[in-house]
């Protein structure tokens, strides 16, 4: 199969590279190769597109919304009018999709999955973790004894990069129902950010409240995908326990 990749270079994006490559034809895409989808040519004869470039991050949005508005939806735009008749298209978007009001980055994927067209899926990704994850979340900063505060009344679904793999491959060959717009991909498990810390013993002084900007929770509802088959496999206690040096 002849896949168009974009966001090739992203946390995400390095890894199913790898994951795809031996199967699969891949054409990659991303800003850091020169490739800007704002710009950039998009005349490919593909078999599937997969579409993962963007900004990501709350708290980066807050402070340039506009930069969001471009990446996240002008550019995706392109991507879902240039293959719109064609090959099946699976995008990223996001839990925070769920309450876009909250900030620009879940505004912007929100109105990504107002725009898509009949024949792309969202995959509403929770908060992904694994090697390469960007060293301003979380779980990064937990393995690195680097944590300044936490917010006790957050809970989040963490999801291993494997089990996002094994999901993007499921997606790639089932048959999915037609009226499936968008899919939600997590573990299905709420994890309060306080109890992850007690778990494995990680004393955190500067203990506060969340944000009206940020969701509480953003656990999966991962009935469609687990009905079909699909099954993430990591647990983020037992990853943390194997992982963490304390």
């Amino acid at each position: 199969m002849k896949i168009l990749l974009t966001g090739s270079e992203g946390f995400i994006g390095q890894h199913l590279q790898s994951f795809l490559k031996d199967k699969h034809q891949l054409i990659c895409l991303d800003k850091l190769t020169g490739n800007n989808l704002i710009t950039c040519n998009l005349d490919y004869d593909v078999d599937l597109v997969i579409h993962l470039a963007g900004l990501s991050g709350v708290r980066d949005s807050l402070d340039n919304p506009v930069d969001y508005w471009t990446n996240n939806v002008v550019g995706s735009y392109r991507i879902f009018k240039q293959f719109d008749k064609g090959p099946k298209i699976l995008y990223a978007s996001s839990s925070t999709a769920k309450e876009p009001w909250r900030n620009p980055y879940a505004m912007s994927k929100f109105y990504m999955e107002q725009i898509a067209p009949h024949n792309a899926l969202g995959m509403r990704f929770t908060t992904v973790y694994g090697p390469g994850a960007r060293e301003q979340m979380l779980i990064p900063k937990i393995l690195k004894n680097d944590v300044d505060y936490i917010n006790i009344d957050h809970s989040r679904d963490f999801i291993h990069i494997d089990d996002i793999l094994t999901a993007v491959g499921f997606l790639i060959v089932n048959k999915l129902p037609k009226k499936l717009k968008v899919v939600d991909v997590g573990t299905g498990i709420s994890n309060k950010l306080i109890d992850i810390f007690d778990h494995i013993n990680m004393t955190i002084k500067d203990k506060r409240m969340g944000t009206i900007y940020e969701r509480k929770d953003n656990v999966a509802k991962i009935g469609t995908l687990s009905n079909m088959g699909w099954i993430p496999q990591t647990n983020l206690l037992d990853y943390l326990k194997e992982n963490y040096d304390n």
